[in-house]
């Protein structure tokens, strides 16, 4: 077997923190097949970026998110996750609808499933992802204005939101770096939460993607309730307990498969399903 590339490498320590909650540094040693000195600087990198905590002789999944990642941070993680669900969520889009796209790096992965996407009207308050589709034929583009922030290349605030109160949108596609039942959509930023609240109180449908391994983490100001999101496409690391907790609350779960095949939904999710099938056979 090939060795782990740096980033392969910190995601599956993540995969085995998530599954053993703690491991030690000898553990995780003989796990993932590297020097000590290895872990150590991949512990490092990854205490850095808030996604683990050091213990005395380890380390573990960090539950409380102090600070937002910033975009160069989320960009190079996750790719493979972030691409299944984001086929997954772009498969739920269909022409002549009124999307809203969150800012968030998975949210804009779904630009290139949305290639054959004709009169659709694309609202964001995310400056890349704008910039993503200004070659795009078929999409009439909103840009939401308000104050920037440069770390995550969004706009937040008041004027943010006030712009989203004019207008009427057919799905939302939300993003975040913390969720779970217990505390919802959360986020350290406060400028964030009435964005999110005023993009899903104009839309019909709500869509919330974000990653199992944002799952279980929550920061200070909680911007939603997991029962007040129609639908949460997350990818298929997230741990069936997990699921089926989830899915208690009523919410549609897509777990998006990293290879051919989607993973299993839970709920009343035939709908989502077959979407997320449907996208995998389109990408």
């Amino acid at each position: 077997m090939a060795p782990l590339i740096p980033e392969q490498r910190r995601q599956e320590i993540l995969r085995r923190l998530r599954q053993a909650q703690v491991l030690s540094y000898h553990q995780l040693t003989e796990l993932i097949g590297v020097s000590h000195m290895t872990i150590r600087r991949d512990i490092a990198a990854l205490e850095k970026l808030g996604s683990v905590e050091v213990t005395p002789g380890g380390a573990k999944i960090a539950t409380r998110l102090l600070r937002e990642p910033d975009r160069a941070e989320k960009t190079g993680s996750d790719r493979a996750a972030k691409t299944a669900m984001a086929r997954a969520a772009a498969a739920m889009v269909t022409d002549s609808m009124t999307v809203y796209l969150d800012a968030g790096t998975t949210v804009q992965a779904m630009r290139p499933f949305l290639d054959g996407a004709r009169d659709l009207t694309v609202v964001s308050n995310d400056l890349a992802t704008v910039a993503d589709f200004c070659d795009h034929p078929g999409v009439d583009l909103i840009c939401l204005g308000g104050r920037v922030e440069v770390s995550n290349q969004s706009t937040v605030g008041r004027l943010a939101t006030l712009a989203l109160r004019e207008l009427s949108l057919d799905v939302a596609f939300l993003s975040s770096s913390s969720w779970d039942v217990e505390h919802g959509v959360s986020t350290p930023v406060e400028a964030k939460v009435d964005v999110k609240r005023a993009a899903l109180a104009a839309a019909t449908t709500s869509v919330l993607v974000a990653g199992s391994a944002k799952y279980g983490r929550f920061a200070r100001y909680r911007a939603l309730r997991l029962d007040e999101i129609d639908t949460i496409v997350t990818d298929d690391e997230l741990p069936d307990e997990a699921a089926a907790r989830v899915g208690a609350t009523g919410v549609t779960l897509v777990r998006a498969g990293v290879g051919a095949e989607a993973g299993g939904p839970t709920g009343d999710a035939a709908e989502a399903a077959d979407a997320t099938e449907a996208g995998g056979a389109a990408g």
